[in-house]
């Protein structure tokens, strides 16, 4: 059936703001040229959004036009603000920004394994409300929240999974009752897939399996364009694969025995110690000094001098090739990004050595990619869901919005 005319407006509106916000400011000629709509209709979209207070002119295209197509049309960017937290084990960040994405403030908190579940979720709470704060006085309309674990596919809450902190549950359910905003919840390994399909090392790949390499081990599957959580909001979670080299199997409390045992950033560094590779920095026992930790070790055994860094890498790129030729015999994604910090630090030469192991291993062609965004792609992802949370709802024409 034809749209009606107030629904082929919205979509038109929609569409402009799309662009606006991707690719903006714009003059309403490039807005007539990218949508493919005629200019008196491309003329009235425009007049609707500033009167709705969503895009108002910030400009000239060139002080050689004049008249209105010359008027360069932005999107309000203030009119609401988005946040983002990365919730892990023992620390959030959180980014506020404006609903371009720009960041306004941004603060980190670490929460000790000692902390009880209602302090450690208060002082989660206070520090977004400060940074909310020291952001501007537009209100926050909607916020992401990355966190490990799973999230259930029907309610979309986080579910309650053995060995990550109470806490983490506790502030998802404190912020959806506090918060005036949208609260959103995801995976974080699903968070940092987004983020490298829309900003990252995936830009130009609609199917792709991230595989995030921190202190734990996940992976995420994109698919056409769209994210594949599995029927219980659980796929991807490869730490718990059996592979070869590892003491035990896992069991469905703990991974130890998995995938994650080969892996992972305690297994990174432990390895490195075997090759006589060491860390750059301070250890510690927390998360993120672990997997800082494994990043560390290797760069390090990037620019050794000895063939020690040589071993080091083509040991770890066996251990990744296990779990990562199980996900390409399955899913068959043509390419496989290296996310985290440690997939990062390795860069090209270990996505290298990954993907001539796959070759070997599978004979389906795989191409392997180093993660561009390190461990600010769960906040980049978060911030990236907030920001669409906020479009679909203050920049739905006729809709509620931010007064």
């Amino acid at each position: 059936m034809p749209a009606s005319p107030s629904t082929a407006r919205a979509i038109n509106d929609r569409l402009a703001l799309r662009l606006l916000q991707q690719d903006g400011p714009l003059t309403a000629t490039q807005l007539k040229t990218m949508t493919g709509l005629s200019r008196p209709t491309v003329a009235d979209l425009v007049e609707r959004l500033q009167d709705a207070g969503l895009v108002r002119v910030v400009g000239e295209s060139g002080s050689d036009r004049r008249g209105p197509n010359a008027r360069l049309y932005g999107i309000v960017a203030d009119r609401a603000h988005l946040a983002a937290l990365d919730v892990r084990t023992d620390s959030v960040a959180v980014v506020v920004a404006d609903l371009l994405g720009v960041t306004l403030a941004e603060a980190t908190l670490p929460i000790g394994s000692d902390t009880a579940t209602e302090p450690a979720v208060e002082q989660a709470v206070a520090l977004l409300e400060r940074t909310a704060r020291a952001a501007g006085t537009a209100p926050l309309h909607s916020v992401g929240i990355g966190a490990p674990g799973l999230i259930d596919p029907v309610s979309g809450e986080l579910r309650n999974t053995t060995g990550l902190p109470a806490w983490h549950r506790g502030l998802v359910k404190v912020l959806q009752q506090r918060l005036p905003a949208t609260v959103l919840v995801e995976n974080e390994t699903n968070l940092a897939a987004v983020a490298e399909h829309r900003i990252g090392a995936a830009r130009d790949r609609d199917t792709f399996v991230l595989l995030w390499l921190g202190h734990g081990i996940g992976a995420a599957v994109m698919l056409d364009g769209k994210l594949r959580r599995g029927a219980s909001g659980g796929a991807g979670e490869i730490g718990f694969l059996p592979v070869p080299g590892t003491d035990g199997v896992p069991s469905a409390h703990n991974c130890d025995g998995g995938y994650h045992s080969l892996t992972g950033s305690v297994a990174v560094c432990e390895l490195a110690a075997d090759h006589g590779i060491k860390a750059q920095g301070p250890a510690g026992d927390g998360e993120q000094e672990q997997y800082l930790a494994a990043a560390s070790v290797v760069r390090a055994a990037l620019v050794a001098d000895g063939p020690e860094g040589d071993a080091f890498l083509e040991a770890l790129a066996d251990r990744i090739a296990l779990g990562a030729a199980a996900v390409v015999s399955v899913l068959d994604p043509g390419c496989l990004v290296l996310a985290g910090e440690v997939g990062r630090a390795g860069g090209d030469t270990l996505a290298a050595r990954v993907e001539e192991r796959l070759a070997r291993m599978s004979p389906l062609p795989t191409e392997v990619r180093a993660g561009e965004l390190g461990g600010s792609a769960v906040l980049r992802g978060a911030l990236l869901a907030a920001r669409e949370a906020a479009q679909d709802a203050l920049f739905a024409p006729g809709g509620a919005g931010v007064r």
